[in-house]
């Protein structure tokens, strides 16, 4: 009967529905019609817009929160069929690349996801948002076929025709290790500083700067400290113009080679 019951829901939200628009857009996107749109809809709501209408309740926080785990469980799955000869410590990499914040906002911008965004959204739309829809997503999609559905989509949809696990295999994503590594073996000085700590969405949020033999060359904010640093280091690495050679030696920029000239913070964090 419940088989019956989501048949004709589909059918409505396809062909009568006063949102047949997103219904079929969502369609294209997820490979079938909702018969349930008020949790995709939701999917896409963001909490810093204001909103009356009946599905903006609540906002995509729930959603997010069901969408990372599944997530999670399913990459990690894939990971461990995929290389069953590869330690705990190369699957745990693996799955950070592929789940991180970055990774997920550009699949999510692949994907198109800015558009639905926009449409449920009066705010100006961030970068971070669309990872948070793409997991709001999945928590979605979980929620009206199942996890194998789920699983099945993720991996054939997203992981396969988003990503290159191979160039992932080699990617190391780790830019304060590297940062640091590099400064070290050309004996200069890393040091990373909190410049302020403020609310967003109400949620603290940290800016972190990192300055090289005293001289700042990359900022980066974010929810979580870690993260901002290793934003920042990258971000630096992008000002230092640290690009391999042919003899495998790194470009010196201009910016380190004026800070020598200043006295060094030997504090390293």
């Amino acid at each position: 009967m419940s088989y019956i019951i989501r048949f004709f829901r589909r059918l409505y939200n396809y062909y009568l529905s006063p949102d047949r628009e997103i219904a079929r857009r969502l369609k294209n996107l997820i490979g079938f019609t909702p018969a349930y749109l008020k949790h995709f809809k939701l999917a896409f709501y963001h909490k810093s817009t204001a909103s009356n209408r009946d599905y903006a309740i609540s906002n995509n926080e729930r959603l997010e929160f069901l969408g990372d785990a599944i997530l999670s469980t399913i990459v990690a799955e894939y990971l461990f069929t995929k290389y069953p000869n590869s330690d705990e410590g190369f699957l745990t990499k693996m799955r950070s690349k592929i789940v991180k914040r970055h990774s997920l906002d550009e699949i999510a911008d692949r994907m198109g996801l800015d558009m639905l965004l926009a449409q449920y959204n009066t705010t100006r739309l961030s970068r971070s948002m669309l990872g948070n829809a793409l997991e709001a997503l999945v928590g979605a999609i979980y929620l009206e076929k199942g996890y194998e559905y789920t699983k099945n989509y993720v991996i054939c949809r997203l992981l396969r025709r988003y990503l290159n696990m191979h160039e992932l295999e080699h990617f190391d994503d780790n830019y304060k290790s590297q940062l640091l590594e590099w400064c070290q073996r050309h004996g200069y000085t890393v040091e990373y500083k909190v410049l302020s700590r403020y609310k967003s969405d109400k949620r603290d949020k940290f800016k972190v700067a990192v300055y090289v033999n005293g001289k700042k060359v990359g900022t980066a904010d974010d929810f979580n400290k870690k993260s901002a640093e290793q934003l920042a280091s990258e971000r630096a690495m992008h000002t230092l113009h640290i690009l391999p050679t042919a003899n495998g030696h790194a470009h010196l920029s201009a910016e380190i080679e004026e800070a020598e000239s200043e006295t060094p913070n030997d504090n390293i964090l």
